[in-house]
């Protein structure tokens, strides 16, 4: 079988001030490397265009290198191996690996992880199995410390992430888990389908006052995916000795947002706010898998997928997600 000689990838070609747009990227043909010792040749399947992204063109030292411009962008993709010239993998062989953005990767077989299409759809490796997954499972039950009987309030709870967590701290045995969303509709999948106790729109008024009424004994854990007025509504909130995992602040992503007035509070109440990043937490992986994969094998745990087909719709799905038009994991898939 003769293989591909170009493929298509997308180059960020300026740096976003504020809001992307779709000027700020190019989709353009290139060179497909012929595997050398060691590596694979990869055709991708699917992939994820996730918010962390949007903090990597910006050209600023981070705990990720920002993209360069005029080069292929990267992030996580499912494919299929066409190619190998590495042990243990062969060509037909389901990989997940890093090299996103492009149509065809050529990568060190050790930076690839073979994955089943057997034990589960191919995109949930991006997803409720993958980083988006873990980042929920470990968010919460190790970097929050969240123990049974604690109330959970989780923002940005219809995404990847925070859907999972609001399910994960029910079937740990939380008192309560508390949502908000951006629709009526999202509200309503949250409390009908994940099992939420409460949710509501944070469009329909002032965080602070609705999630006083959501939680009227207050919140133990707060898992952030927004900051701005959430954050400053759950430090409000949270009782003392109350934690809060800080995973994203999608509120400030492109546009600066003024941080907690009332930050003071926790003095007092003896709060912990702790930043993560789901890299620190690998160590987890094969417990997280093993026990996600058989909540979702039950039906305990549920998840959604907002799908976008075809390479050429990529920046798209990810300036909508920026926005919060997706419910799940947002996925692009580039061939079946």
């Amino acid at each position: 079988m003769s293989l591909p000689t170009t493929g298509r990838a997308w180059h960020l070609t300026a740096r976003p001030d504020g809001w992307p747009t779709p000027e700020d990227f190019a989709l353009r043909e290139e060179p497909v490397q012929a595997p050398g010792d060691g590596q694979i040749l990869v055709r991708n399947l699917a992939m994820s265009v996730d918010p962390y992204m949007r903090g990597r063109m910006n050209d600023v030292k981070s705990y990720v290198p920002p993209f360069q411009l005029d080069r292929p962008m990267d992030g996580g993709a499912v494919g299929v191996v066409v190619a190998s010239e590495a042990d243990g993998f062969a060509p037909g062989d389901h990989v997940l690996h890093f090299l996103g953005w492009r149509e065809y990767a050529t990568l060190e077989a050790r930076h690839a992880e073979k994955v089943s299409a057997d034990l589960a759809p191919l995109t949930s490796y991006l997803g409720v199995l993958g980083m988006p997954g873990l980042t929920a499972y470990a968010g919460l039950l190790e970097v929050a410390s969240f123990r049974e009987g604690d109330a959970v309030f989780v923002s940005g709870a219809a995404g990847a992430v925070g859907s999972q967590v609001g399910q994960i701290a029910r079937l740990k045995g939380a008192s309560r888990v508390i949502g908000s969303a951006g629709s009526a509709q999202k509200v309503k999948l949250l409390t009908e389908e994940y099992g939420f106790d409460a949710a509501f729109n944070y469009k329909d008024g002032p965080v602070a006052e609705q999630l006083a009424a959501a939680a009227p004994e207050g919140i133990d854990v707060y898992f952030d995916n927004v900051g701005g007025d959430h954050l400053e509504a759950a430090i409000e909130r949270l009782n003392v000795h109350g934690r809060a995992t800080l995973c994203g602040m999608i509120s400030g992503y492109n546009e600066p947002v003024p941080g907690p007035a009332n930050l003071m509070l926790a003095i007092g109440k003896r709060l912990r706010l702790q930043g993560m990043l789901v890299g620190d937490h690998d160590a987890l992986k094969p417990r997280f898998v093993e026990e996600t994969a058989a909540w979702i094998a039950s039906g305990e745990l549920k998840y959604q997928e907002t799908v976008t087909d075809g390479i050429d719709n990529a920046v798209d799905a990810f300036l909508s997600m920026l926005r919060g038009a997706n419910t799940g994991k947002m996925i692009v898939r580039l061939a079946h």
